[in-house]
């Protein structure tokens, strides 16, 4: 280690395996991995909670403890890394933790500089630092660019694998994307990290990730460990991040495997957790212990972590939305009310000279079953004054969307005069499948700081309502069951505009999700009109997405940063 500019820099061009000190045998290994909440740029607080599990390890008489990729700075920091001081201040949080690494060795990720001119200025590295000296920084190979990573655009890639050797036990230290190219048959890479690590025949690997939740991705996980383990027959330790990032959202789920493919253990959803694992009784496992997924409570489980965080992260404590009757607002206010806390939830009821007066009833039974505050707000009144003040630029022209938009502004209006008075946060209420077809009025009710369903299609929403009333029914049942409706004219519903949800979402699914063009989806038998007309309705709404609130992701492709589509691109349009 040397210092440049009072920096210090690490060089490893000659270091191997037979280099590193402490390799005295032992017949036991003990293992923690410690999934943790991390804060993106927190660095006094991410390291207090490294430093803190560090102690309990050292208690517990634990030989390695893992955290998660870029755990220091959190994940993912994005344009912080082009500031100097940002790597400034990771790189005081290693040293803080080399400094607490007496008797035992510590895995965590961080940035590192990288000492040559050519190439990118950084490393997305993996250090194993052990008894107050940083014995091996093992830097990413493989930097995705797809969905929300974006890796290639700040760091550069690893050319050098080597193993780590540490109390009698040869270590192969992996980051998170670099276990995803499997025996190199991933187009999007040319280099397979784990088949050079394998030619020094490592007794176990260890994998630091930030791998967030989507639907089904904890399964396609599992199955890519158990390829990895299947190809090289050797254990593996993956430790993952819990905790959310704006929209990004990180599940944990961190998992043990033996040598033979079984599953020693997957930690839990959600939670933040450290675990204790022996590496002998790992090998020695024989029945898989692995967690039940099941898509809709993983999904609720998500969001309510996803509000909590986001307000958590931010010292925000209070929420206000509007709820109106429907499916939709009220699955949101439920999340609210289990992410916050029901005296942190505040809605208001803004009915119109449309509403009817079930919304208005399910709306109060809603908010009683919950304990929250609920004030109604009729926008008569100043629904009309606008109309009246609109009427000579208007004239006698007949009520079209002008009108329905009007009132959808004026709710907008009142929530956000609620969040400057109160300084409540307003949750935005939307779907994805609104969203996607530009169902939506911008200024209204798009308004908000969060999206907190704006990743669930329609159908998700309602299996969400279903769920939440799997034991007692906290959301009325008539909210479930009536036609929808945004009540914005006499007698409207969502299908006097919209296709039949159930055909919308599939459709929706496979040009967004799938990525299919018009002639796949035609092909799998839906109506070519209706394609034609609902892909172009995505593509023309691109100008609303970019305005709205960040949308708390669990799919693979939700609108915002994992999406980049052009405004004014003409195709299908």
């Amino acid at each position: 280690m040397f210092f440049i500019n009072n920096q210090f820099v690490l060089r490893f061009e000659f270091m191997s395996i037979f280099a590193l000190h402490n390799t005295e045998h032992t017949i036991y290994m003990k293992i923690a991995l410690a999934q943790l909440n991390y804060h993106i740029g927190n660095f006094d607080g991410n390291v207090e909670k490294i430093i803190a599990q560090i102690r309990m390890a050292q208690a517990k008489q634990v030989d390695i403890i893992c955290f998660g990729e870029l755990a220091v700075c959190g994940y993912p920091p994005r344009d912080f890394l082009e500031f100097k001081d940002f790597i400034h201040l990771a790189q005081q949080g290693i040293e803080r933790i080399r400094m607490a690494s007496d008797n035992i060795a510590v895995v965590v990720g961080a940035p590192t500089i990288n000492p040559v001119p050519e190439g990118k200025d950084l490393y997305n590295s993996a250090y194993f630092i052990a008894d107050q000296e940083i014995l091996y920084v093992q830097h990413k190979a493989l930097l995705p660019t797809y969905d929300i990573f974006d890796e290639y655009r700040y760091f550069e890639p690893a050319h050098q694998f080597d193993l780590v050797s540490y109390r009698g036990k040869k270590i192969a230290l992996t980051v998170c994307e670099d276990i995803w190219n499997i025996g190199n048959e991933n187009p999007l890479y040319t280099t397979c990290p784990l088949d050079i690590h394998m030619q020094h025949q490592p007794d176990l690997v260890i994998n630091i990730s930030a791998s967030p939740f989507s639907h089904g991705h904890a399964q396609e996980r599992i199955e890519m460990l158990k390829a990895n383990v299947n190809r090289y027959k050797v254990p593996f330790f993956y430790v993952n991040h819990v905790g959310a990032q704006t929209e990004v959202i990180f599940d944990g789920g961190s998992l043990v495997m033996s040598a033979d493919g079984i599953i020693h253990d997957e930690m839990p959803y959600f939670i933040e957790k450290c675990t204790i694992y022996d590496l002998d009784l790992v090998n020695q496992t024989k029945t898989d212990n692995e967690q039940t997924k099941d898509k809709t409570s993983l999904t609720h489980d998500a969001l309510v972590l996803g509000v909590r965080d986001y307000f958590g992260k931010l010292n925000f404590t209070k929420c206000v939305l509007g709820l109106s009757g429907g499916i939709d607002s009220a699955v949101t206010t439920v999340i609210a009310a289990q992410a916050l806390g029901p005296d942190n939830v505040r809605v208001l009821l803004m009915p119109s000279e449309f509403s009817s007066d079930h919304s208005i009833d399910d709306s109060i039974l809603l908010a009683e079953n919950l304990n929250i505050q609920y004030d109604i707000v009729p926008i008569d009144d100043v629904y009309n004054q606008y109309r009246s003040t609109l009427h000579p630029l208007f004239g006698d022209l007949p009520f079209n969307i002008a009108e329905e938009n009007l009132q959808a502004r004026i709710r907008g209006m009142l929530l956000m005069a609620v969040s400057n008075k109160f300084g409540h946060i307003v949750l935005n209420t939307s779907n994805k499948s609104e969203a996607a077809v530009g169902y939506g009025t911008l200024y209204g009710d798009m308004c908000g700081g969060l999206s907190v369903i704006g990743d669930l299609y329609k159908m998700e929403v309602y299996d969400l309502a279903r769920y939440m009333n799997r034991n007692t029914e906290v959301i009325p049942e008539h909210i479930i069951t009536k036609p929808p409706s945004a009540e914005l004219r006499p007698n409207q519903k969502d299908s006097d505009s919209l296709p039949d949800y159930q055909d919308l979402d599939q459709i929706l699914k496979q040009y967004i999700e799938q990525q299919k063009g018009p002639d796949e989806i035609i092909a799998l038998g839906y109506d070519p009109k209706l394609v034609q007309r609902i892909l172009r309705l995505v593509n023309i709404n691109e100008f609303k997405r970019y305005q709205t609130a960040p949308s708390l992701r669990v799919s693979s492709k939700a609108f915002g940063m994992g999406r980049r589509m052009p405004i004014v691109g003409k195709y299908l349009s």
